[in-house]
């Protein structure tokens, strides 16, 4: 069986601190794990070794081994017999690697230098990758509290989405990510919320904005109007000599605040004055007169 250089396999020189270890095994580690490069076995290789590099040079005592035999491990003091023996008996009683995936097994060379799959020794955990998802909602869909089920690793996932949700948002599902290795956590899940535009309301913070048009009567002489809003019709009133841009605000009736039942933001209504066309004479004769008596 070869001799496999740990330091290569880690693109390390043998002078490394032991963190110059931990740092290029997780750097690997994350470039090469499965869940990154699904049925890619030549990457499930790649992670098996820099596993087993990490497992040896990052504990003291079989990095000084490892050093001290280097390519002349043969010839140590035949530990690598015993030691394959022991591997051996440990494989027929089902024991070995218990890493993220069934056949993770430690290479010969490994087995017959340090007599065993794990050693005994401290094995680095890594967490799962963290998966990161999008979510379009309509402004409808963001203002009500709602369920949604959606598929990940062919897992349904099943999350309530509190009403008053922005644009923006992100939340966080732990656990719903890559498989960790060794032992080692689940990742997490982020989904990133995007409340798409809408042709009539405009949303600040908790607030909305719309406008609304009124007849050229009703501005001059008053009256009522209904508009509608997201929680349904409602009527204001409409001050007599009401101008074009004037705003009106309906407090409690905007968007809902994220995760606090019964609070709303306010509703701001600007008013359009509709100028009327198509007049009669009549009409006409009489915005004559109203202009002659200013």
């Amino acid at each position: 069986m070869a001799f496999v250089d740990y330091y290569e396999v880690l693109g390390l020189d043998r002078n490394a601190t032991t963190e110059e270890v931990r740092k290029a095994y997780r750097k690997l580690a994350r470039k090469y794990h499965p869940d990154v490069n699904p049925n890619n076995e030549q990457a499930k290789q790649r992670f098996q070794e820099i596993n087993e590099a990490h497992e040896v040079l990052s504990d003291p005592g079989k990095r000084k081994k490892y050093d001290q035999y280097g390519e002349h491990w043969r010839h140590g003091d035949q530990f690598g017999q015993a030691g394959s023996q022991r591997a051996q008996s440990q494989a027929r009683e089902g024991e070995g690697y218990t890493g993220s995936f069934d056949d993770s097994l430690f290479s010969d060379f490994f087995e017959s230098l340090f007599g065993t799959r794990t050693g005994g020794g401290r094995r680095t955990v890594f967490k799962g990758q963290d998966y990161h998802a999008e979510l379009e909602l309509t402004l409808q869909e963001a203002y009500q509290t709602h369920q949604r089920t959606f598929t990940v690793n062919g897992k349904n996932v099943r999350i309530t989405l509190h009403a008053g949700i922005a644009d923006g948002q992100t939340i966080k599902l732990a656990g719903w990510g890559g498989q960790g290795a060794n032992g080692g956590p689940n990742g997490d899940l982020y989904i990133k919320f995007n409340v798409l535009p809408d042709p009539v309301w405009k949303r600040r913070g908790d607030d909305l904005y719309r406008n609304a048009e009124v007849d050229l009567y009703t501005a001059v002489l008053g009256g009522e109007l209904t508009i509608d809003t997201l929680g349904g019709p409602v009527k204001i009133k409409i001050k007599p000599e009401t101008q074009n841009g004037t705003k009106v605000r309906l407090k409690g009736k905007g968007f809902p605040v994220y995760k606090q039942d019964g609070k709303f933001g306010d509703l701001y209504v600007t008013i359009t004055v509709k100028i009327p066309n198509n007049l009669t004479s009549t009409q006409r004769d009489l915005f004559k007169k109203l202009a002659q008596s200013k």
